[in-house]
């Protein structure tokens, strides 16, 4: 006795072909906007709205009182022929590089020591990672109190430091900032670096202990390769940090002595509120996000971080 069995269906044949199952089949699916909203709304509220603000400003003469009259690009052409202007962008490219050049060697050093298995390690960690979770004011006022030419260490210790007032000449007062911002955001690198160093496939040093690599060839050929996409990232944030850099040069130099240490960000704040010339700091303003956007935008296209698809590090 046979049993005769009816042809499967059209809409059967597409439930058990095999293929990519359907969102309601597995629950998942691409998320709506209306989840980036409330983080669209922020970033407009509090980042594209007051750039704005500022790219209108920076054709106009305002005092901070009354209505902004307009200037055309009377600002952009003062800005051009101020000297100290001139200086201070070239004090900040100064002092960014400086940052980069001195931060990035200590941060994968250190950050690839505390990814290890080292004794007492995470102790030491924490330890290192303390100015981290200092404000930037705090720190310079701490700093400021140290390097006091007339209380400080350097009166100490003339020995050292000759008349002790490292404050005095531009050499000093540029080594100070870049020492004091070291010490600060090194950490901030050191964890990017920590985090990285960890997720380098332990395979990669198996294999090159096999061929009898020492721990310095390991270091050169497997790590810092492995490394490179973090290097990028970390050197941008540098970069940004150190062209906006305001707060420490407030508090330990004022742009002194003179106009040596004023650096564009501080030359903005002498032009808004001590000049009361806002539609010139504005133009500095945007001119400090534009060179920003611009070196992180050659850096990129330079490192090939764009086109950088694996999720695992450095490949």
């Amino acid at each position: 006795m046979t049993t005769a069995t009816a042809p499967p269906t059209e809409s059967a044949e597409k439930t058990a072909r095999p293929g990519r199952p359907s969102r309601s089949a597995t629950g998942v699916g691409r998320p709506g906007f209306a989840w980036a909203a409330p983080a669209a709304v922020f970033f407009g509220l509090f980042a594209l709205v007051p750039l704005l603000l500022v790219v209108v400003l920076s054709f106009t003469r305002w005092n901070g009182l009354g209505s902004p009259e307009f200037a055309g690009l009377d600002n952009w052409t003062r800005l051009l022929d101020d000297p100290v202007m001139m200086k201070s962008l070239w004090l900040s490219l100064l002092l960014t590089v400086l940052g980069v050049v001195v931060q990035t060697p200590i941060s994968i050093l250190l950050g690839v020591w505390a990814a290890g298995p080292q004794r007492n390690r995470a102790v030491l960690s924490a330890i290192y990672f303390v100015p981290l979770l200092l404000s930037i004011t705090a720190v310079s006022v701490l700093w400021r109190a140290v390097l006091d030419p007339n209380f400080g260490v350097p009166a100490q210790a003339k020995w050292l430091f000759g008349d002790g007032n490292l404050f005095g000449m531009q050499a000093g007062a540029v080594g100070v900032l870049v020492f004091v911002s070291t010490w600060q955001f090194t950490p901030l690198h050191t964890l990017i670096y920590q985090g990285a160093a960890r997720a380098i496939p332990q395979v990669l040093y198996q294999a090159a202990r096999i061929d009898g690599a020492g721990t310095v060839r390991q270091f050169f050929h497997i790590t810092l390769p492995q490394l490179r996409n973090s290097i990028v990232t970390s050197t941008i944030l540098m970069v940004v940090g150190g062209l906006t850099t305001f707060d420490t040069v407030l508090i330990l130099t004022q742009g002194g002595p003179g106009t040596d240490t004023t650096n564009s960000a501080y030359y903005m704040y002498q032009k808004a509120f001590k000049s009361f010339d806002f539609g010139a700091a504005s133009a500095i303003a945007l001119l400090l996000v534009l060179v920003a956007t611009l070196v992180s935008l050659v850096m990129v296209r330079l490192t090939g971080y764009d086109k950088m698809r694996s999720t695992m590090e450095g490949v």
